[in-house]
């Protein structure tokens, strides 16, 4: 009765720690834990230490805590739906880039497994593999081209392994473990952002604040281009209908008698364009140098005939 006791008092201080937490934190990332290891969970906790708490357990128990926290919070019911699988979650009110740098940080490398599914694309390198000779035919039975160069073998070209999604074989595990590549890396994957009510993907951590200005600035021209089009004003469209409307009273008072100021000027530029033309002041200096260049051409070889015919090397030259 007494293991009992303490079980059922252990989940009851599950249930009161949770509680706290989606009381203290607004921001949830859920996380998938496939192939975590106990050290290597330690290792994270204390990363995130002063920026993040991490929370894991079962299913049953989050589902049951969240659905009793539904009815005094409404906002976390979309959370209910994100536990399923292996899956745990990192409450902070820090920054979230923050937190997606400390879990890269702690990802682990790890050998392919004959069976396993492959979270990424594998791609053996071209070049030599340490490989003896004798092991040409285990990769022609991959379909791999190779050749012997040096007393080892060497691949030809990239070869494209194995798939994402796909299942690891036992040829293509074995061929890794022998090239000594471990493809893989496991740690706790972000799945979801949970942000005071909202959830969103991963990805919107990626972007940056010049993709949110670019965004937004397509967003106002869409709303603006969409005012002017049915012809309901906004303050989108505001800056477009003035320029509008402003061309539309000049070329009035263009073609008519009216006028007001900021026409006059369109109007006498109209009448007399010369007027306003401004004159090249350093075009005659720049046309005068040339011809001064000409004539100093012009006069040395009427030097050099003189020099011939006379013989005096430049005795007469002054003449």
């Amino acid at each position: 009765m007494s293991g009992a006791g303490s079980k059922a008092e252990k989940k009851q201080q599950y249930f009161e720690k949770l509680k706290n937490y989606l009381d203290k934190y607004q921001k949830i990332v859920v996380v998938g834990a496939d192939n975590v290891g106990s050290n290597q969970m330690q290792k994270i906790r204390q990363s995130l230490r002063g920026n993040a708490e991490i929370l894991m357990g079962k299913n049953t128990m989050v589902r049951k805590v969240l659905r009793e926290y539904i009815e005094s919070n409404p906002k976390v019911e979309p959370i209910v739906a994100l536990v399923k699988n292996n899956v745990g979650f990192v409450f902070t009110n820090g920054d979230l880039s923050l937190i997606e740098q400390k879990l890269l940080a702690h990802r682990v490398g790890a050998p392919a497994k004959a069976g396993s599914i492959a979270p990424n694309d594998v791609i053996v390198p071209k070049g030599p593999t340490g490989m003896e000779p004798t092991q040409t035919a285990f990769l022609q039975a991959l379909n791999i081209a190779s050749k012997i160069n040096k007393g080892q073998v060497e691949i030809v070209s990239d070869v494209h392994l194995v798939k994402a999604g796909d299942k690891v074989g036992s040829s293509e595990a074995t061929l890794l473990q022998k090239l000594s590549i471990k493809p893989f890396s496991y740690g706790l994957q972000i799945l979801h952002i949970y942000d005071n009510g909202s959830v969103y993907e991963p990805a919107v951590l990626k972007l940056t604040d010049a993709d949110l200005l670019g965004k937004f600035r397509t967003g106002l021209n869409n709303v603006a281009s969409l005012s002017l089009a049915i012809g309901y004003p906004t303050l989108a469209a505001l800056p477009h209908a003035l320029s509008a409307a402003y061309k539309n009273v000049l070329s009035v008072a263009v073609t008519t008698e009216y006028s007001f100021p900021e026409a006059e000027k369109i109007k006498e530029f109209i009448k007399n364009p010369a007027a306003f033309a401004a004159a090249p002041a350093a075009a005659p200096s720049k046309a005068a140098a040339p011809a001064k260049e000409e004539k100093k051409e012009e006069k040395k070889p009427e030097s050099d005939e003189d020099d011939d015919m006379f013989g005096g090397g430049g005795l007469f030259g002054d003449d």
